[in-house]
C-alpha cells in the first residue's frame, strides 16, 4: 500500500485537524463536520493528482482551448454515518462520481473490548474497472475497512482502491496494509501511535460519528 501521510509538512490540514481534536471547539457541530469536509477537500485535491487524464478540445467564447481532464470511473463510497461529511468533502470536488454507501459497525458482545464489526447494508454500483474511494474517518484497528473490502467483492473488481481517512493509527495502518492490494493508496491527515483497550486511537478525537451527528444508544 503506497500511504500519504501528510501530518510530515506543514500544511492547512494541521489547523483542521488541531479543531477535531480540541475538547471545546469539538462542542460545535457544524464546525466539526465542517472542518472533516475541508479535509476531505484538501485530500481529495491531492488524490486527484494520481488519476489518468486525457486531453480535449474546450471552446471557449472567443476560441478554443486545450486541457487535460481525467477519464476515470469515480465511486465514491461512505462507511456510515461517521464517512458521510468526508464523502461531502470529496463530492464537491468530484461531483459527476457515482456514489455508494456501507454500514460498518463495532459490535462489543457484553460491553467486552473485543469486538467485532458488522456489516448490515450495502448500496453501490458495480465496480468493474473503476476507482473506488473508500472514506472513512478513523482508521483505529482497520478491521472495519477490511471487512468493507470483503463485502464490495460482490460488486465487481475496481482497477484501483483509494482510501481517504483523517486519523489512523499506526497498527490500523499496518494492518490494512497487509490486507489490501499492494497498489492500494491511503490518503491520511495524521497517523497516531496508539490504541485503547477498546481500540479508539490514542489520542485521535474521540468518536467522529457522535462528535458529528449526535450521540447514539
Amino acid at each position: 500500500m503506497i500511504v500519504h501521510d501528510f501530518s510530515t509538512n506543514n500544511s492547512i490540514l494541521n489547523q483542521f485537524i488541531s479543531e477535531l481534536r480540541d475538547v471545546d471547539i469539538q462542542k460545535d457541530a457544524m464546525r466539526f463536520r465542517k472542518n472533516i469536509e475541508h479535509i476531505g477537500e484538501v485530500l481529495g485535491y491531492e488524490l486527484s493528482k494520481t488519476l489518468h487524464y486525457k486531453i480535449r478540445d474546450v471552446k471557449t467564447p472567443f476560441g478554443s482551448k486545450t486541457m487535460a481532464v481525467y477519464e476515470d470511473q469515480l465511486v465514491l463510497c461512505s462507511v456510515l454515518r461517521a464517512g458521510l461529511t468526508l464523502h461531502q468533502g470529496l463530492l464537491n470536488y468530484y461531483n459527476k462520481a457515482e456514489n455508494a454507501f456501507i454500514s460498518a459497525y463495532r459490535h462489543h458482545s457484553n460491553n467486552s473490548d473485543s469486538f467485532e464489526i458488522v456489516v448490515e447494508y450495502l448500496a453501490s454500483p458495480s465496480l468493474n474497472n473503476k476507482t473506488l474511494i473508500l472514506c472513512d474517518p478513523m482508521v483505529a484497528s482497520g478491521k472495519t475497512l477490511v471487512n468493507v473490502l470483503k463485502a464490495f467483492k460482490r460488486h465487481g473488481i475496481p482497477k484501483q482502491i483509494h482510501i481517504v481517512a483523517v486519523i489512523g493509527s499506526k497498527t490500523g495502518v499496518e494492518y490494512i496494509n497487509s490486507m489490501f492490494p499492494k497498489n492500494t493508496h491511503l490518503w491520511i491527515a495524521t497517523i497516531d501511535d496508539n490504541l485503547s483497550n477498546r481500540g479508539y486511537i490514542i489520542p485521535g478525537l474521540g468518536d467522529a460519528g457522535d462528535l458529528s451527528f449526535g450521540i447514539k444508544l
